[in-house]
């Protein structure tokens, strides 16, 4: 895990720079610039709609007494999108922008929750006592397979 965390942060601004040089040659350096921050901008306010959207959505599923787990996913991934969309760049942009879209954030959703059953098992206990609260005991372990 940390070998893929060091190539990521040394293959992204690599990587950026050589979109930037290829843009950059293809449109000019002010046009370039200018899609850099149209990105930022769209992206910041995509963001934050979206982010709003999903709080208000987690607040209304507490208020039913059920567990915001699709709104704390979506959170998840939103907070991942807000730092790619911070981040100067056309690829983190195109990455951040892919991680608003819904659809696409419940099927990495999938992905990432079928991969975290694979590696590991978790058993939840409720209590017997119906009136006893919405106490729930749980125990993860990763598996070694």
């Amino acid at each position: 895990m940390a070998l893929i965390l060091f190539l990521l942060f040394l293959l992204t601004p690599l990587i950026e720079i050589a979109v930037f040089i290829e843009v950059g040659s293809l449109i000019g350096l002010w046009p370039t610039l200018g899609v850099v921050i149209l990105t930022a901008v769209l992206g910041a306010a995509l963001w934050r709609a979206q982010g709003l959207s999903t709080w208000a959505r987690a607040q209304e599923t507490l208020r039913a007494g059920e567990l915001p787990v699709r709104e704390v996913t979506d959170g998840a991934f939103l907070l991942v999108a807000g730092a790619l969309l911070l981040t100067p760049g056309l690829v983190t942009d195109a990455i951040g922008f892919l991680l608003l879209v819904p659809p696409l954030r419940r099927w990495l959703a999938q992905v990432v929750f079928r991969h975290l059953r694979a590696r590991m098992d978790v058993h939840v206990v409720r209590p017997q006592d119906p009136g006893a609260g919405p106490t729930i005991e749980g125990d993860a372990r990763e598996r070694d397979d």
